[in-house]
């Protein structure tokens, strides 16, 4: 299993993070995702290390903005 941090910026509410949650479950591998709203950190545990591009995509196709990785 491998888990990784990510700051994701521009979610404000419970819908927000359902949005960011629904997406980045849906890459081939996340087995679980983590949303602490207040600061924006995202934590995702997948089977492999996921390749930023896609979390990125990801994030990107719920409406936010990836600010940063901390692999």
């Amino acid at each position: 299993m491998s888990t990784a941090t990510y700051t994701v910026t521009g979610m404000t509410c419970a819908h927000c993070v359902s949005a960011v949650t629904s997406e980045l479950t849906a890459l081939p591998g996340v087995t679980d995702v983590r949303i602490d709203l207040a600061n924006g950190a995202v934590a995702v545990t997948s089977e492999a290390p996921l390749a930023l591009g896609d979390v990125r995509a990801a994030v990107d196709e719920a409406g936010y903005e990836l600010a940063a990785a901390d692999a």
